[in-house]
């Protein structure tokens, strides 16, 4: 299905071997319905794969603006951790995170996995990115085993302030790519078939110097319905 709003925030990180398990209880339980819970924010997902060294979780929220993502009450929020975030969030390791403008979004239910390319443009890539979005996703949509394409290109102004909970995590990044294109599959097994096919998308004379790719699989969802 089409993504909820008109931005969604985007989040890679791995998690200290010692607070896994607290990690993600506290993560289902506590961090991601206030997160949902905090106005403009429409749906919260977080996906894992198990088999990655670096950016094993991967965490993302669809929300109704891109000012969502800067906003007073989600600033607040952040200058303000629970007890819970302040002794989780020391274990967060290798944390990237940017805002994003959806471009593109279109496709049909929830896929079980997601592929995920972080995206830098060349010098003027830009323009010729933006000018290619419905080949991209046409190419992408019509591959078997695809349910849903959503492209975003970061604003790196959005997350450039530094918070409380900037300041817990042992090592943290902000927008360090210009666009994120996720495809959304039936299956990690689909997902992989069409890998190729996504990369011969990702090309420079569509204003793509590199993409880093990988596949995680569903592991959480959350709406603000849910959490209310």
């Amino acid at each position: 299905m089409s993504l909820k709003g008109t931005a969604f925030l985007a989040m890679w990180h791995d998690i200290a071997a010692e607070g896994e398990r607290e990690y993600n209880i506290w993560h289902t339980r506590e961090h991601m319905p206030e997160r949902v819970g905090s106005p403009g924010f429409e749906v919260g997902r977080r996906y894992v794969d198990w088999n990655l060294t670096k950016y094993r979780y991967f965490t993302f929220y669809e929300g109704a603006a891109l000012s969502t993502f800067n906003s007073a009450p989600y600033l607040e929020r952040l200058n303000a951790p629970t007890e819970g975030s302040q002794r989780v969030q020391p274990y967060f390791l290798n944390f990237i995170r940017a805002a994003a403008r959806i471009v593109v979004s279109t496709g049909h239910g929830l896929g079980g996995a997601l592929l995920i390319a972080r995206v830098d443009f060349t010098p003027a890539g830009k323009s010729a990115f933006i000018a290619s979005l419905t080949d991209i996703a046409d190419g992408l949509i019509g591959l078997d085993g695809v349910t849903g394409v959503h492209i975003g290109v970061v604003d790196p102004e959005v997350t450039s302030t530094k918070t409380a909970e900037t300041e817990l995590k042992k090592d943290a990044g902000e927008s360090v790519f210009d666009a994120t294109v996720l495809v959304e599959g039936i299956g990690r097994r689909e997902l992989e078939a069409v890998l190729n096919c996504v990369r011969d998308l990702l090309t420079p004379n569509r204003g793509i110097k590199h993409s880093e790719i990988a596949i995680y699989d569903l592991a959480y969802v959350l709406t603000s319905q849910e959490s209310a």
